[in-house]
Formats: structure tokens, C-alpha cells, sequence
């Protein structure tokens, strides 16, 4: 079996997915190709991975391909490609996408999915996707594309609709969602055996159901709850509570992605939202910056043979691997098309999260039926601005970028259409070589 991996150099998915996969038996003897632009970041993850691969007795053959004239190499023979590439890197293009709607006034906090930083990271990635899509159809034509890179409906309902390739959105918001909500809520005694069923779109799935081992529905107490816990403390997840409180639903998540998702919690108008909140605006350059220092200390810790010990973690991609080639059934939570109306009240070319089995056969999507009509409005909302970045990456239609931004509800609460196009052209021009396509 072989595994490549686009964007090596990425400092959490790399490490913990091929670790993961390092640590699954049915992976012995497995080839790892490596694949990045930067030699010094693919070299420092070859360091890393290797002594994983050494702590588990060297069940992986790992290797390094750096640059885009080795790109077919590396994808040679795969049966499943990783990716988790960042196009324009933290420098300079994500600090661009903060600084300048800064500029018009519009504040962010991570800029990844959906907003005008999100609008942006999908128009500079999907060229890229475009061409490892081209390359994949002539070196692994039957290899699945396990994508990891946000924006993630953008960027997955891209591959599903325009090429060929066997594509499934993976996040790690879902597995995690009910039991962090369950915790923050003093409710651990009901974690064991409980039931609950997540869907809507990438980063705004709901928690629709949620029951005890026993069939109890647990969701009154958890709004009882969550409702007391904002009024009375101040804690990292007040959106998503306050959310419960107005929308009726848990959302899968974090509190400082959601906050910039809508048009009511980030507002120039009443700034003291923020702090009310509690939301971390900027949060995404900081966190970029930690990564990056824990990744380089790790790095600098190891000497030349040195076992790095690794425990499989949540993340889905080495289960899904280990379903297909064992073929035992795994359940996930996937980014899937939503062919044949597997949300109903969701267009059908939208990129839905729904549950999805996982076996031999593939990825098998699971049919949900209607959201609640607030939580498919909600979902609506963010759709509109991946259709239309879609839209603007395949037709290379400028007036669909500014399309794209005026639909999008925080931009568009905070800002007039004039001020809007004037941002976007500044962006783009900004932005220069990456998007040269607009200039």
C-alpha cells in the first residue's frame, strides 16, 4: 500500500495522520512519499515521521519528493493521497488576508472557511487542486484524495463536482463535538454508550440528536444547562452556547470559528460583543505562529536515531484507510456531495457533513432527511459563498469574487457593496502572483 501526503511539511495533519498510520498493523510494509514545496519543512517532517516510523519498529518505507517536477513521482502508485497543503503559507498571504479587511473594518478571527479570508485561501488553492486532480488521473487513477485543507467545502465540493477524483472532506470537529459539549457541561456520566447523530455543512454541522445509553434524550438538561453556564461564566464556547439558547442546537465547531461565521456576535457597532463573547480576534496568525515554534522545538529536540513514540489519534483518515483495505465497516463523518438529496432542505451541488460508512466498497453517504428550517437557513447561508467562490475558480470571473463577498454574512453586516468590491480588488492585488488569474 501507498500512502502519499500533499503539503508534508504541515505541522499537525502530517504528524498525526502518518503516525496514525505507522501505528495501524494492517499498514506493515506500507511506502510513504512525502510530497512539498519547501525542502527544509519536507526535510524536517522526514526527521520527524522517521522516528515514529523507528519507536514502532520501522513498519513504513518513507520517502521525499520536493517540488512540482516530482509531484507525478510522488503520486505514482498511490492508493490514497493526503492533503493538507497551505497555498501562500501564514506569510504572506494568510497575514494578508487579516491586515487588509482590517483596513475597511472588518475583524476575523480564523479567516480559514468562510469570510473573505476563507473566500481567498479557496481561489489561491483550487488551481493547485486543479493540477494535482490532472496529475492523480495519470499517476493513481483509482486512489482516493483524502482532503484535509480548508476551506473545506469550497475546496472538496471543487474536486466532487470538476474532476474525477474519489474525494472525501475529512474534519476533526465531529468526533469530538458531542463529548466536549457533554464535559464543559459537568455531564461526563453520560459519555458512555450514548447516541447522537451530526449533520449540516463542514464547520457548521448540528448535533441534531444526542441520547443516553438508555434512549433518554439528553438535550433538554443541555440547554437547561448551557443557558446557565453563559449567564453566569465567562468561557471559550459562548457562541456555540448561545447558539443552543437562540438556534436550538449544539454546532460541531469551535466558539472562535462560528463567531465570524454570522452577522451577530463580530460588529463594529456594538464592539462589546467581544468581549462579552469572549472572542479571540486574530486568532489564526497567533495560533499559526505557536504551531510553527512547537513544530521547530520538537524538531530541534531529536537527535539523528532518535524513537519518537506516537499514540493513534482521532483524526478519521488512517481509519478510513484501514476500513477500505481491511474491509471492515467504520463510520465517519464525511464531506460528501449531497447527491440525491441526503439533507433535503440543501441544493443537491452543495458540499454537505453527513454520516458515511465507510468499508471495501468506499465512502457511502448516509441519507439524513430536513434539517430543522433555522439550522438549514443557517447551513444556506454559508453555501451561497462556496458556490459562488466555486464559481469564480472555474470561470476565473472576477465579479463572482465580489459575489461571493457580498453574500457572505459577516462581510456583508459589516460593510457597503462599494467597500466591498474596493476590498476584494485590493486583495487580489495584493495577493499578485497567487491569484494571477483576476489581475
Amino acid at each position: 500500500m501507498k500512502i502519499t501526503f500533499m503539503g508534508a511539511g504541515s505541522t499537525v495533519f502530517a504528524r498525526n495522520v502518518l503516525g496514525d498510520c505507522i501505528c495501524t498493523d494492517a499498514f506493515r510494509g506500507m511506502d510513504i512519499a512525502l510530497y512539498d514545496i519547501d525542502r527544509r519543512r519536507l526535510e524536517e517532517s522526514e526527521t520527524i515521521l522517521s522516528a515514529i516510523n523507528r519507536a514502532h519498529g520501522n513498519p513504513a518505507v518513507i520517502r521525499t519528493f520536493c517540488g512540482p517536477e516530482r509531484r507525478l513521482e510522488a503520486l505514482d502508485g498511490a492508493d490514497f493521497v493526503v492533503n493538507a497543503i497551505q497555498v501562500g503559507g501564514y506569510e504572506p498571504c494568510t497575514v494578508t488576508d487579516f491586515e487588509i479587511p482590517k483596513k475597511y473594518g472588518l475583524r476575523q478571527t480564523i479567516a480559514d472557511t468562510l469570510g473573505i479570508g476563507g473566500i481567498m485561501r479557496g481561489l489561491r488553492t483550487i488551481p493547485v487542486l486543479e493540477s494535482f486532480a490532472r496529475d492523480m488521473e495519470r499517476a493513481c487513477p483509482n486512489a482516493w484524495f483524502l482532503n484535509y485543507t480548508n476551506p473545506m467545502s469550497i475546496l472538496t465540493g471543487y474536486m466532487l463536482r470538476y474532476t474525477g477524483v474519489k474525494t472525501v472532506g475529512l474534519c476533526h470537529s465531529v468526533q469530538v463535538c458531542s463529548e466536549g459539549l457533554l464535559k464543559s457541561l459537568d455531564m461526563e456520566d453520560r459519555l458512555e454508550g450514548r447516541r447522537e447523530l451530526i449533520a449540516g455543512i463542514n464547520h457548521m454541522g448540528w448535533l441534531l440528536e444526542l441520547r443516553d445509553r438508555d434512549g433518554k434524550d439528553l438535550y433538554p438538561e443541555v440547554r437547561r444547562r448551557a443557558a446557565e453556564k453563559n449567564r453566569t461564566t465567562r468561557h471559550p464556547d459562548m457562541v456555540r452556547f448561545d447558539y443552543i439558547e437562540k438556534l436550538g442546537y449544539y454546532c460541531t465547531e469551535s466558539s472562535e470559528h462560528n463567531a465570524e461565521y454570522n452577522p451577530y456576535y463580530i460588529k463594529a457597532r456594538y464592539p462589546e460583543l467581544i468581549e462579552r463573547f469572549q472572542i479571540p480576534l486574530d486568532e489564526y496568525p497567533r495560533r499559526c505562529v505557536r504551531q510553527i515554534d512547537e513544530w521547530e522545538r520538537e524538531y530541534a529536540s531529536l537527535s539523528g536515531q532518535a524513537a519518537l513514540p506516537h499514540t493513534r489519534s482521532r483524526e478519521y483518515a488512517s481509519r478510513i484507510m484501514e476500513a477500505m483495505v481491511t474491509n471492515q465497516p467504520y463510520k465517519i463523518g464525511g464531506n460528501v456531495l449531497n447527491t440525491g438529496g441526503l439533507i433535503e432542505n440543501l441544493p443537491p451541488e452543495a458540499c454537505v457533513e453527513v454520516p458515511c460508512l465507510v468499508d471495501g466498497s468506499g465512502v457511502t453517504p448516509c441519507r439524513v432527511g430536513r434539517l430543522p428550517l433555522q439550522l438549514a437557513a443557517m447551513n444556506q447561508t454559508h453555501i451561497n459563498v462556496h458556490l459562488l467562490t466555486i464559481e469564480a475558480a472555474v470561470t476565473r470571473k472576477r465579479e463572482h469574487i465580489y459575489h461571493a463577498a457580498m453574500l457572505d454574512p459577516h462581510t456583508a453586516a459589516e460593510l457597503s457593496l462599494d467597500d466591498i468590491i474596493h476590498m476584494v480588488d485590493e486583495l487580489l492585488e495584493a495577493h499578485g502572483s497567487w491569484l494571477p488569474q483576476y489581475r
